[in-house]
């Protein structure tokens, strides 16, 4: 890896700008398979990029090209000399020892550690040595400390630490206790202590719940130096990057803007290139036909020779591909339920001293679309097994007339027959469905053609998921238990399960901390809060703004809270309904005027929507990000005028009322 001076200068077209790291012309290949050619990526200080992408194209490929694992077939990643990376890969799972995870954690502040060690072994010979030297030794030693913050660093760890969903009791147990979820939070910790300027993680949320994610999306936006990540989780990189880099077709795509807008965006540009080739392929056979009707007139071949010659050196513009996979299956099952599936009546449940419900109730009705959400360690996994009835407890499970259950869990996967191929696989799952059918199914979870004939064994995590899924799905069942059906699937994947469960005309509850799939699926919400199962009967975005209403009430400080006294009702006399009058034409004509404002913010934004669909844009980058800061500018400023709108509405209102 190539070093160049402080944030080096970089060239590109006909400007300059400063780059952190750059990978330039990289190619990689993997046997004779090149998995990059002639790749370009500059990252710069402060840039929070996504790498989206399928599974397969190279994305973790990648961050270990820079990290500096694997070396490039061909081109260079060139860093700047302060330049330190990072990297949270899934190889850190098998990472052991036997210091505590606070200590492991606090291994990121090497230097001031090392400085804490001299002071004690100085404070030890002061014991016997008080010569002034000492004294000046451990005063600058303390200095220096100090200015590392080194009176701060246990607590800034196990800040992060309970941020990741440590509990305090647990700090000081060993790492080796943990499991390989665990530990790599742990890691995870540790690298956001190190603030490296360059931070790289891959698939972080993994093995994080939603609070923990959460934190993590806070921590990430607010990170001074860069950061490069990977993840199928859509809400995380819509909430922590500001670019999206796409790896497809060998080569890396950069996109101005979080996930959703790469989404729209690259739907643009697809909708161009297809135009490109639409009216690149009308014109190639028009140019074919010229030359095949006077290819034999010698008064013609001048003309002839030209239009081949050009045909040869023509850039042909490729047709698009779209990745995009649809459910066009419906979900069958051979009777309804009744209208009650599940009844829990004052439901407990421990292990020992650990308590998971204690006299709890809740009831699951026909229809019901539920998520169960929260922190691990909650229950979430042993709610879903009582109600499947595979977990004993005390309290009354009450199922209802003609429910026919399915349960998937990833341990599933496990039970999948090696040895079979997944058309075979899928016809055990008792569906009475022809090979025909089963072979739509498989497509729309992305198996196709001969793949079909794959042996299980072959087929990695997320593949296996997807037939688990499959095979749950057409099970007949008319009551669906889903424990995290989300890992190990890809953006493709996770949006299958998401058409394929709006389409199901059962009962299902799932548990997943994926809030895209949940807010896709969900129409109550479950949450275990005081060994209580709660319910909010709404949409998870729904749920959302109530929960964060409930936490605005709860940081009221305790003397506002004190209960207000009945205003007495007074008589309006002539002068304040007058004054209201004139208070309420002025209020009116701001509105007015903050109307005419929003209306011309939304033609400025449409018209900047429209300069950004256009491919030129990005061939500068100097003026793709201008074009990108405008728009942001031009949604920050409608935020606002939407804001004072909505403020003088609530003001003419009152207006209104007093003014009679």
């Amino acid at each position: 890896m190539r070093l160049f001076s402080e944030w080096g200068v970089y060239k590109r077209g006909f400007g300059y700008f400063c780059a952190m790291l750059s990978i330039s012309n990289l190619s990689y290949f993997i046997g004779g398979r090149p998995l990059y050619e002639n790749a370009n990526l500059h990252i710069k200080p402060k840039d929070k990029i996504g790498l989206v992408g399928q599974n397969g194209t190279g994305k973790s490929t990648l961050l270990k090209i820079i990290h500096g694992d694997y070396q490039p077939t061909t081109g260079e990643v060139q860093k700047a000399k302060d330049c330190t990376i990072g990297f949270l890969n899934q190889d850190l799972l098998s990472y052991q020892s036997d210091e505590s995870i606070l200590n492991v954690a606090l291994a990121a502040f090497k230097e001031t550690l090392a400085l804490q060690d001299e002071i004690e072994k100085v404070l030890k010979l002061m014991e016997t040595d008080y010569s002034e030297e000492i004294i000046n030794k451990l005063a600058n030693l303390q200095d220096r400390f100090e200015s590392n913050e080194g009176y701060t660093i246990k607590a800034k760890a196990e800040e992060v630490l309970e941020g990741i969903g440590f509990q305090t009791k647990d700090l000081e147990k060993p790492l080796r206790q943990f499991s390989g979820g665990w530990r790599m939070r742990v890691m995870l910790a540790k690298l956001l202590l190190e603030k490296p300027s360059l931070l790289m993680l891959d698939e972080p949320t993994n093995h994080l719940d939603l609070p923990s994610i959460q934190w993590v999306e806070n921590y990430l936006k607010n990170y001074e130096g860069a950061v490069v990540v990977v993840s199928h989780d859509q809400t995380f990189l819509d909430n922590c990057i500001s670019t999206t880099v796409e790896v497809a077709n060998q080569t890396l795509t950069s996109y101005p803007g979080n996930y959703s807008f790469y989404k729209e965006e690259k739907k643009i540009r697809m909708e161009l290139q297809q135009n490109a080739y639409e009216n690149q392929q009308q014109m190639i056979k028009q140019t074919e036909k010229f030359i095949e009707r006077f290819r034999a007139k010698a008064t013609k071949s001048n003309q002839v020779q030209s239009r081949i010659k050009a045909l040869d050196r023509m850039d042909r513009v490729n047709e698009v591909v779209n990745d995009e996979a649809f459910v066009n299956f419906k979900f069958k099952f051979s009777q309804k339920s009744g209208r009650d599936v599940v009844v829990l009546d004052h439901v407990s449940k421990a292990y020992g001293d650990l308590v998971i419900l204690k006299n709890t109730t809740a009831r699951i009705e026909r229809g019901d679309k539920i998520a169960l959400i929260g922190a691990n360690g909650k229950g979430k996994s042993t709610l879903l097994r009582i109600i499947a009835g595979t977990d004993q407890n005390q309290g009354t499970r009450t199922e209802g007339h003609n429910v026919i259950k399915a349960f998937f869990a990833q341990h599933q996967l496990e039970a999948l027959t090696l040895d079979n191929e997944i058309i075979q696989e899928m016809a055990q799952a008792g569906s009475k469905k022809s090979e025909m059918e089963l072979r739509g199914v498989l497509g729309c979870f992305l198996f196709s053609n001969e793949e079909v004939f794959k042996k299980i064994k072959v087929l990695s995590g997320g593949e296996k998921s997807r037939v688990a899924l499959a095979k749950t799905l057409i099970s007949e069942a008319n009551f669906l238990l889903l424990d995290e059906p989300t890992n190990h699937l890809d953006f493709q994947s996770v949006n299958i399960l998401i058409q394929a469960l709006q389409q199901y005309e059962g009962t299902f509850i799932t548990v997943s901390h994926d809030r895209h799939f949940i807010k896709g699926v969900a129409n109550k919400i479950w949450y275990i809060e005081d060994y209580e199962i709660k319910e909010y009967p709404g949409t998870y975005d729904e749920y959302e703004f109530w929960r964060s209403q409930q936490v605005e009430v709860k940081a009221v400080p305790a003397a506002e809270k004190v209960e207000k006294k009945p205003i007495p009702v007074v008589q309006k006399n002539a002068s304040e309904i007058q004054q209201a009058k004139r208070d309420l034409k002025k209020m009116e004509e701001q509105l007015q005027k903050i109307e005419k404002e929003i209306e011309s913010l939304d033609l400025l934004k449409a018209e900047t929507e429209v300069k950004m669909a256009d491919p030129e844009v990005y061939e500068n980058e100097s003026k793709a990000q201008k074009v990108q800061e405008s728009y942001q500018s031009i949604q920050n400023s409608l935020y606002e005028a939407n804001a004072k709108w909505e403020q003088l509405v609530d003001q003419i209102s009152s207006l209104q009322e007093l003014a009679g």
